[in-house]
C-alpha cells in the first residue's frame, strides 16, 4: 500500500479468472466488493475475457453481413466473413466500454465462430501504449489520441480512431440518508479540490434544502491508473474551474490535492466497489457501472445552470451540441443546451489502418460492422448512449479500407 499525507492507492486488477490482487490485506470487505462486481460485469459482458468458439443455441443476429438463423435455432455461420482460418484478435485498453465491448464481442464469436477476440480491461493509457508497441491488434481510449500519440505509432500500421460508442461519467456517491443529490458546478469542483471536505458544507447543504446531510468527511475516489475516464472529467473541470486548471489541470494521470482525503482505485471496476464500500465517499465512473451496481450518482448543474441527471436523453442532448470532425476526435467539454448532462464523451477503438494478415483485415472490419448494427441495439441497457445515423456512418467509411476483401456495411 502507498500512502501518502490522505491519499491511500488501492490497485484492483481483474483478469481473465477474475482474480483480486489486494495491496492491503485490511481491505477484504473491499476485495469481496469488487470480486461482486467483477462477477457482474463477466455476466454482462465485463472485466476481461476471450470469446468462446461453439455458438449457443437460442442466439440470433441480424446485421448486415450475419448469416440467417438454421432451423434448430443455432446461429449459422456467417456467409460474408469467409475465413481461411481461424483468428485470434487481442484488444486492451478502456475500462469505460468494456461491458459493452464484452457484450459484442461475445455475441460476435457466436455468427462467427473462427473469431476469438481477447479484449483486456487495462485503462486507456495502457491501450494506447500496447497498441502503439504492438502487442495488441487494436486499443481503446475514452479520449481520441493526440496528435503526438498518433506520430508514435508506427508508420507500416498506422491508426484509425474510431467511435464506437458514448457515454456518461457521474458522480457517484455513498450516503445511506441521501437518495438524492444536487451538486452545482463550484461545489464539484471544490469537492475534487479538496476545498469542500464535509458532506454538510453549507454549499452542498444549500442545494439540497431538507437532504439529511451527514457531518462526515468527504472522501474522494479517483483512478491509480492512466486513465481516458481520468482525462475526460479532468478537461471538464479545467473548463469550469480557473483554479483547478491551473492547480491540477487534465490528463489521463493528475496530481491530486493533498489537502481531504483521497482514495486511488485501478479501473472504472476498482472506483464502483471503493463507492460502494466507502460510506461518505464520492467519485467519477461512468455511467452504466454506476447504474447496473446501484451506485448512487448526483444531478450535475450543466453550463446552462440546470441540475441534470445522467441518461440516454441527456447525454445524447450533450453529444448533439459537438458534431464529430474529419479525423472522428471531438472533445466535449463543458456542452451547451439546458437539457445536456455535462460530463460526456465518446469512446474510441484504435484499430490500424493496415493489417499484413488478411484474414485478420477481413476480421476487424466484421468486428466494427458488428458493432455498428447489432452492437447499439445493446447499448442502452448496458448504460451506454447508441451512436446517431451520422455517426456510424462516418465510422464506417473510415473503417472499411482496412480490409479489400469486405465491405461494411450500415443498416438504416
Amino acid at each position: 500500500m502507498l500512502v501518502r499525507d490522505t491519499h491511500i492507492t488501492i490497485a484492483v486488477f481483474i483478469p481473465m479468472l477474475f482474480r483480486l490482487n489486494l495491496i492491503n490485506s485490511n481491505r477484504l470487505t473491499t476485495a469481496i466488493s469488487a470480486m461482486a462486481i467483477a462477477l457482474s460485469l463477466a455476466a454482462c459482458g465485463g472485466g476481461s475475457t476471450t470469446t468462446g468458439s461453439s455458438p449457443s443455441p437460442g442466439d440470433t443476429a441480424a446485421s448486415p453481413g450475419a448469416s440467417p438463423v438454421a432451423a434448430t435455432g443455432t446461429p449459422a455461420a456467417n456467409t460474408k466473413l469467409a475465413l481461411a482460418s481461424d483468428v485470434a484478435i487481442t484488444a486492451a485498453g478502456a475500462s469505460f466500454p468494456a461491458p459493452l465491448y464484452q457484450r459484442w464481442f461475445q455475441d460476435f464469436n457466436k455468427i462467427n465462430p473462427k473469431v476469438q477476440i481477447n479484449y483486456q480491461s487495462t485503462g486507456s493509457g495502457a491501450g494506447v501504449e500496447q497498441f502503439t508497441k504492438g502487442t495488441v491488434d487494436f486499443g481503446a481510449s475514452d479520449t481520441g489520441m493526440t496528435d503526438d500519440e498518433i506520430a508514435k505509432v508506427p508508420a507500416d500500421k498506422g491508426v484509425i480512431l474510431l467511435p464506437m460508442t458514448a457515454g456518461s461519467i457521474v458522480m457517484g456517491y455513498n450516503l445511506a440518508d441521501v437518495p438524492e443529490l444536487k451538486l452545482p458546478r463550484d461545489v464539484y469542483s471544490e469537492i475534487f479540490q479538496g476545498k469542500i471536505t464535509k458532506w454538510n458544507d453549507p454549499k452542498i447543504a444549500a442545494a439540497n434544502p431538507g437532504a439529511k446531510l451527514p457531518d462526515q468527511s468527504i472522501t474522494v475516489v479517483h483512478r491509480s491508473d492512466g486513465s481516458g475516464t481520468t482525462a475526460v472529467f479532468t478537461k471538464h473541470l479545467s473548463a469550469i474551474s480557473p483554479d483547478w486548471k491551473a492547480a491540477v489541470g487534465d490528463g489521463k494521470t493528475v496530481q491530486w490535492p493533498k489537502t481531504g482525503t483521497f482514495i486511488g482505485a485501478k479501473g472504472n471496476e476498482g472506483i464502483t466497489a471503493q463507492l460502494l464500500q466507502t460510506a461518505g465517499s464520492i467519485g467519477y465512473v461512468e455511467y452504466g457501472y454506476a447504474k447496473n451496481n446501484n451506485v448512487k450518482f448526483a444531478s450535475l448543474q450543466n453550463k446552462a445552470g440546470t441540475f441534470v441527471v445522467p441518461n440516454d436523453e441527456s447525454a445524447s442532448a450533450a453529444l448533439a451540441t459537438a458534431p464529430l470532425p474529419e479525423d472522428l476526435r471531438a472533445f466535449i467539454v463543458d456542452p451547451e443546451g439546458a437539457t445536456s448532462y455535462p460530463i460526456v464523451t465518446y469512446t474510441w477503438m484504435l484499430v490500424p489502418k493496415k493489417v499484413a494478415d488478411p484474414n485478420k483485415a477481413k476480421a476487424i472490419e466484421a468486428m466494427v460492422e458488428y458493432g455498428l448494427n447489432e452492437g447499439q441495439k445493446v447499448s442502452s441497457e448496458l448504460g451506454y448512449v447508441p451512436l446517431p445515423q451520422s455517426v456510424k456512418e462516418k465510422v464506417a467509411a473510415a473503417a472499411d479500407g482496412i480490409s479489400a476483401d469486405y465491405k461494411i456495411e450500415v443498416a438504416k
